[in-house]
């Protein structure tokens, strides 16, 4: 009996220290994991803001477009903003001409004759003595009150039209800012795809119906 406890103990001892060595074998093991694993830092991403290219563009015209890379599209942006800017200069300079020279016609005033002004003359008039003997004659004196009128009116219209140009010329250059910003992120790659496949839906009274299934895969 004595020497049946003697193993029995000798077998314990064996075991616990077999069972000792496997747990630090295990801690080694996973101290090595540890210690070999480098932990890089995450890098930042930067994303391509659809509101910036809007804001750049609404304190700058072009500015939006630069900052989306499509500096060909500056140009573009300067001339439409160059030519209604012209358009509103030209009309309002011809505006303010005939508004001048229609309100002193109808004021009559010996102080105020800008109607009689060279610009102002028909073509077939060259000195400002023709001019005042043309607007002697009644119907004369009426189709010229009528010109200048309409030629006020005429750059007026036109006036008004070139700031509304630019309005949306300058609309036009944000959404195109904002636009283009938008499919700087858009996912073109080659995991879009689309498979069109062969498909039976069951139906009731055990029949079924063959046709054909379009898949997406983003």
């Amino acid at each position: 009996m004595k020497k049946e406890k003697i193993i029995f103990l000798v077998a314990f001892v064996v075991t616990m220290l077999g069972y000792s060595h496997n747990i630090k074998a295990q801690n080694s093991r996973v101290d090595s994991v540890l210690t070999d694993t480098t932990f890089v830092e995450p890098v930042a991403i930067q994303v391509h803001s659809p509101h910036k290219a809007t804001f750049y563009s609404a304190i700058m015209p072009g500015l939006g477009q630069v900052y989306n890379e499509k500096y060909w599209k500056v140009p573009i942006v300067f001339a439409a903003f160059g030519g209604v800017i012209y358009g509103i200069a030209f009309n309002t300079k011809y505006y303010n001409r005939y508004r001048r020279a229609h309100r002193d016609y109808l004021l009559q005033d010996p102080g105020n004759t800008y109607y009689l002004d060279e610009d102002m003359w028909p073509g077939n008039i060259d000195s400002e003595e023709k001019m005042i003997a043309f607007l002697s004659s009644p119907s004369n004196a009426q189709w010229y009150e009528t010109a200048l009128k309409n030629k006020k009116q005429y750059y007026k219209k036109y006036r008004d039209l070139s700031y509304i140009g630019l309005g949306l010329v300058y609309v036009l250059n944000l959404v195109d800012a904002s636009v283009d910003a938008h499919f700087k992120t858009f996912d073109v790659s080659n995991d879009l795809s689309m498979h069109f496949e062969p498909t039976v839906k069951p139906l009731y009274g055990g029949y079924s119906s063959v046709g054909l299934q379009v898949r997406f895969t983003f």
